[in-house]
């Protein structure tokens, strides 16, 4: 081979070790362009861009849209947990009542508020979903429900999310989870899903052992499924409540009458509510257990 030969040889030998060097720190120079060109990255501590608060420039702005578009923005800002937001949804949203649509943007915000985790911010989306359907908070509203949902099948899921709606409101809670118990028990299987969705939403201490007890017995699957995350992490119960139904909870992992499926959604309840990983193996939550652990963010048991 000739030197023409070796010094192709010696140059494509010097590029690939460049090559792999580059690669091994890749890393490191992403890291370090990052730091330089000042990016921010989308792990680690948060990076907050300006205080979590409604300014008095933003309000004046709130205040020169129609109602819909309000409701929008600040229940936006609640979900985002701004300082104000919730406040001026509170002293707001009976004026907007029968003025806003639970539909197209508001429809989405709703949905994300009811999966957040402040019950505040929750409340907050109940609140303009009564405004909305222009549902008052008084016991003859709740009456009126009742009396439609007595009447007319068609629209029953509605109906029954909104009992437990108002109940969950303050308006006659005990009466509410009374109602929702009949539904709760009815034969169809879409009334009975809906009548455990109500009880969630109530989120009283009342509310526990139906949902334990739909989540042992009911026949069908994705009312069980329901049941477990009403228990678990949706509707309005909070923290301190979802801990006192940990005792049954360990007694239905230990239960061989309950099938494959429903003994994971057991488990993956005790993870949502205690906030451990500790696995399928029942005696592992029975050894935390013993311990006397207490409710997440220092709830009181």
């Amino acid at each position: 081979m000739n030197a023409k030969g070796y010094g192709r040889r010696i140059a494509l030998a010097l590029a690939l070790a460049a090559a792999f060097v580059l690669a091994a720190r890749t890393d490191v120079l992403v890291a370090a362009w990052r730091e330089l060109a000042g990016l921010i990255g989308i792990q680690g501590e948060p990076v907050f861009a300006s205080p979590a608060f409604i300014s008095g420039h933003e309000v004046q702005e709130i205040e020169t849209l129609g109602p819909q578009e309000q409701a929008e923005r600040l229940l936006e800002r609640a979900i985002n947990h701004y300082d104000g937001a919730a406040a001026l949804i509170a002293s707001s949203v009976d004026g907007w009542r029968g003025k806003i649509a639970m539909e197209g943007r508001l429809n989405g915000l709703f949905m994300t508020a009811l999966n957040a985790n402040d019950l505040r911010v929750r409340a907050a989306g109940l609140e303009l979903y009564l405004a909305a359907y222009d549902i008052g908070k008084t016991p003859e509203d709740l009456d009126k429900m009742m009396a439609r949902c007595d009447r007319q099948a068609d629209g029953r899921p509605h109906e029954l999310f909104v009992v437990g709606l108002l109940g969950n409101r303050g308006v006659d809670p005990r009466r509410a989870l009374d109602y929702l118990l009949r539904w709760a028990a009815d034969p169809d299987v879409e009334t009975r899903k809906w009548g455990v969705e109500g009880i969630a939403m109530l989120g009283t201490d009342d509310a526990i052992a139906p949902l334990l007890r739909a989540f042992h017995d009911d026949p069908d699957a994705a009312i069980r499924e329901r049941a477990g995350c009403g228990l678990a992490q949706s509707g309005m119960l909070t923290g301190a409540q979802r801990f006192t139904a940990i005792p049954e909870l360990l007694r239905f992992a230990d239960d061989p009458a309950l099938d494959d499926k429903t003994h994971a959604w057991v488990f993956q309840a005790l993870q949502d509510i205690s906030g451990k990983r500790l696995g399928y193996d029942v005696r592992d939550w029975r050894d935390w257990w013993a311990t006397e652990p207490q409710p997440p963010e220092g709830e009181a048991r």
